[in-house]
């Protein structure tokens, strides 16, 4: 028998709202997950306009195979949001784009199997890859690393104060026994962390070795260092973060790229003869409301952040 796993979308209608749809424009949805903006975006487009579904998931894309694989307005991608400019070359797609919306992390259903090994409260395989098929485990990586290296990346990507403290009992346990499942590497963070009102101890470490073992924020930095090569004048980039260290590079990537460029006091320079800023800040940034952090408390960190493509 076969387990279907839930999903609520966070944001839903407010990130297509974002897009900004065409009704003939031609978007990406980057990190399908499940399809609930998918789905959303698609009820906008005419017989002219185009989605391009990208997912590293094989789940994600069997999903979308078998919801779309008959709508010519939709074409299904399995990789990395950074390859983008490769995807759309790949699925017969134009160069330019009207809109792209990445909702970053680990989607429900992943988080909900736990055979994925991305939940601390689950006991499975200590995997935690968003593809299984490719690249190392994060039991793999945890029974081989140096202690430093361990200690370096929950720091780093989880903020663990206790980090080094953690790192120590990795080695010393994975000396008598290997670490091959959620529950062993929960219990072991458990004894080394205090516990902490309303958080497992597990939880930073836990997103720090999952952000490690699928190079999470080196994928979200190359995405939008290519962005300015693929979004048409007045294409949305909408972008839905769930903590402080991607978001952090979403902030700072359309900030850098919303202001004028520096330019040295004392030059003659005319104001017509400097460049415009690339993108367009829109509106605030973005927060689940109460009311859908009740239905859905994993919207509670959600931050979406949405820029408009000027030149």
């Amino acid at each position: 028998m076969t387990t279907t796993f839930t999903h609520e979308t966070v944001l839903l209608t407010e990130a297509v709202a974002a897009l900004n749809i065409q009704a003939d424009g031609i978007y990406i949805d980057g990190t399908f997950g499940r399809g609930g903006h998918s789905a959303k975006i698609i009820q906008q487009l005419n017989e002219n306009g185009r989605l391009l579904l990208i997912d590293q998931d094989p789940e994600a894309i069997t999903s979308a195979q078998q919801r779309y694989s008959d709508d010519p307005r939709i074409k299904i991608w399995q990789g990395s949001f950074h390859d983008i400019p490769q995807a759309l070359q790949e699925s017969g797609l134009p160069a330019q784009i009207d809109g792209l919306l990445l909702d970053l992390g680990v989607s429900s259903p992943q988080l909900d199997d736990a055979s994925r090994g991305f939940s601390f409260s689950k006991n499975g395989d200590l995997d935690m890859r968003m593809n299984p098929d490719v690249g190392q485990s994060a039991a793999e990586w945890l029974n081989t690393a140096k202690e430093t290296d361990i200690a370096n990346v929950l720091w780093q990507y989880g903020e663990e104060r206790l980090s080094r403290r953690i790192a120590r009992t990795i080695v010393a346990k994975r000396a008598e026994n290997p670490l091959t499942t959620t529950q062993q590497l929960a219990d072991l963070i458990a004894a080394c962390v205090p516990r902490e009102k309303h958080k497992h101890p597990a939880t930073r470490s836990f997103q720090a070795v999952r952000i490690y073992i699928n190079q999470e924020l080196t994928a979200l930095q190359a995405c939008l260092d290519t962005v300015p090569n693929y979004l048409k004048k007045s294409a949305r980039l909408v972008v839905i973060s769930f903590h402080s260290l991607e978001d952090r590079i979403v902030k700072r990537f359309m900030r850098s790229h919303s202001r004028p460029p520096k330019i040295p006091r004392g030059l003659p320079i005319m104001m017509d003869e400097t460049h415009k800023p690339l993108l367009t800040l829109i509106g605030k940034v973005h927060k689940a409301s109460l009311e859908e952090v009740n239905r859905n408390p994993r919207a509670r960190s959600a931050v979406m952040r949405i820029a408009e493509k000027q030149t």
